[in-house]
């Protein structure tokens, strides 16, 4: 996990030098997909945010008595991070993406910007996360939209009820990214029908049209890594070790701008290499998650069934095993089989239609409050997705030339948008 880190640092500071585009009508710089997505935004690009907020982490006991296995002895509760004003202003719940915690550096960066334009702000982990699969979820098995967003409205509520008497509230909002923006239009038609919070707008930032179809495109990065997926660690292991040689062999004397230029004119990173460093992150994301699942459910997955593990034993073999599962794994052997268990009937194929947008399209279509933002090479959406975006929302459909899975998300454009989308009208707060 460390090499991993080290290699991605790498590559946030590399890719610039590789791939650098602009043009009139969109000033952000990078156009592949997978280098976009891996570096972000240019720190030169981003918009200006306040280093601190006045914000704190909460850990909140949303599903009292809830039997934690002594191996997540550290898991104290649920972790949310708030921000609040001290004058009257509208409350934005964010919701993290896929395998992300609430202090995610783009949950955080939409935190800062919303704060500084006066909302109050509630980020959220994904139900994808280890804490919440742990300390949020009523099944311990996430990944079902329907599911997911009542344990998230669950949360909701419960902070709302915390606080309700220490803030004032003109408004509520929601918005989230990746599988969090989808799993907010869920959140959000919940709302509709337990009327708790009455949310003014929904804003979707780069979400899957449909959870199954997305995972399976970003399994496909990994699928040209000679040996398969399982290879993923060695090959990260061998795109370190030509970075070493290289660097070796270079006569700079650290990473500055002159090495990095010669490695860049070397090709030593490709947009493929981009794409399955994505791939493995992904991997690596869902193993805490298919873990944190299966030790919870006693499901016998990954550890044996009614194997007690206690804070002493040694995880390394068992995190092996989770990495080398897919999320596709995990739908087919865990995930479709316990829904199939609550829903007689239902078949594979009904289930994974239903974990998309379509499932809810009546209520996205007929429903003014709800925009998307995305990029015409969100590598997670099919063209068929795009057009299927733009054919639902028509004008509330924001669709970037470039900017690959959330890449230009800080970027100061789009979260001028993301702000004049969530402006009250009038300037009322």
């Amino acid at each position: 996990m460390k090499q991993l880190r080290s290699f991605i640092t790498i590559c946030l500071i590399l890719v610039p030098a590789l791939c650098l585009a602009a043009d009139a009508e969109y000033g952000y710089p990078l156009p592949g997909p997978y280098g976009a997505t891996i570096i972000g935004t240019p720190s030169a690009l981003k918009a200006e945010l306040p280093k601190e907020i006045n914000s704190k982490r909460v850990l909140l006991d949303v599903i009292p008595g809830v039997t934690k296995p002594e191996i997540f002895y550290y898991d104290e509760g649920l972790k949310c991070t708030v921000a609040f004003q001290d004058k009257k202003a509208p409350l934005l719940f964010l919701i993290a993406g896929t395998g992300s915690g609430d202090q995610s550096a783009k949950m955080m960066a939409l935190m800062k910007a919303m704060y500084q334009a006066g909302f109050h702000v509630v980020s959220l982990p994904s139900p994808t996360h280890p804490n919440f699969v742990i300390s949020g979820s009523h099944s311990h098995v996430p990944g079902d939209l329907t599911e997911d967003a009542a344990d998230l409205y669950g949360v909701m509520e419960h902070i709302w009820n915390r606080y309700k008497k220490d803030i004032e509230v003109s408004d509520f909002y929601i918005s989230g990214f990746s599988l969090g923006a989808t799993q907010s239009a869920f959140v959000a038609k919940l709302d509709d029908e337990k009327k708790s919070f009455n949310f003014r707008k929904v804003l979707m930032i780069n979400p899957a049209v449909n959870l199954f179809d997305s995972v399976s495109r970003i399994e496909g990065t990994l699928d040209s890594i000679a040996g398969g997926p399982k290879e993923g660690a060695k090959y990260i292991n061998s795109l370190i070790a030509k970075f070493t040689e290289f660097y070796e062999k270079s006569e700079t004397t650290g990473f500055n701008e002159n090495f990095l230029y010669a490695l860049a004119k070397s090709g030593t990173v490709t947009q493929d290499d981009a794409a399955r460093i994505i791939g493995v992150s992904f991997r690596i994301a869902s193993a805490g998650m298919i873990f944190s699942s299966d030790v919870m459910t006693n499901g016998g997955y990954v550890v044996p069934k009614n194997r007690v593990l206690t804070n002493g034993d040694d995880l390394a073999g068992y995190m092996r095993v989770s990495t080398h599962l897919s999320f596709i794994d995990y739908f087919n052997e865990v995930m479709f089989p316990y829904f199939k268990s609550k829903r007689p009937g239902l078949t594979r194929e009904a289930y994974i239609a239903s974990l998309g947008l379509k499932n809810i399209e009546p209520y996205l279509k007929s429903n003014l409050k709800v925009g998307v933002i995305t990029n015409e090479n969100d590598f997670i959406l099919s063209k068929e997705d795009r057009d299927y975006l733009r054919q639902l929302f028509g004008e509330r459909a924001k669709i970037y030339p470039r900017g690959g899975h959330g890449g230009n998300f800080e970027y100061k454009d789009n979260l001028a948008y993301t702000l004049n989308f969530f402006k009250p009208a009038g300037g009322e707060k």
